[in-house]
């Protein structure tokens, strides 16, 4: 229950901020940032800087993963400029996996308190009931 109390809100805040990043903007916006800086171009969020090509382009939100031919994802950047594209996934890959490994051990941990609670105290029925028993049988 406890961990609920923790999850539950940092998970309200991720779905508000992947809402607030999956409104659409204008279209071609990126493209006019063409020939800028890379900075200039990921001001926008919805905007991919390929270094390779020095151009800026509309991130394809449908396809998830930029297409190779659109730019490869060595030479990506989205959100910040000094880190590629795929270092980015693989970052957050691992950070996810972190959180879910983090929340199953909490969970593991609550409701193993929880059993190893409701089995001591269905323990200590049984001593009383087999305490009952056994004085009924010297009766």
């Amino acid at each position: 229950m406890k961990c609920l109390r923790i999850f539950l809100p940092a998970l309200l805040l991720v779905s508000g901020l992947a809402t607030v990043l999956a409104e659409s903007a204008p279209e071609h916006v990126c493209e006019t940032k063409n020939g800028t800086s890379c900075e200039d171009c990921l001001k926008n969020v919805t905007c991919l800087w390929c270094i390779k090509t020095k151009s800026c382009v509309t991130y394809p939100a449908r396809t998830i993963l930029p297409p190779h031919s659109l730019c490869p994802l060595d030479d990506s950047r989205w959100g910040l400029c000094w880190m590629n594209f795929q270092t980015l996934i693989i970052t957050l890959s691992v950070l996810g996996a972190v959180l879910i490994l983090a929340l199953m051990v909490c969970m593991f941990r609550c409701c193993k308190c929880e059993n190893f609670g409701s089995q001591r105290f269905e323990a200590k029925m049984q001593r009383q009931t087999d305490k009952t028993k056994a004085k009924q049988e010297e009766r």
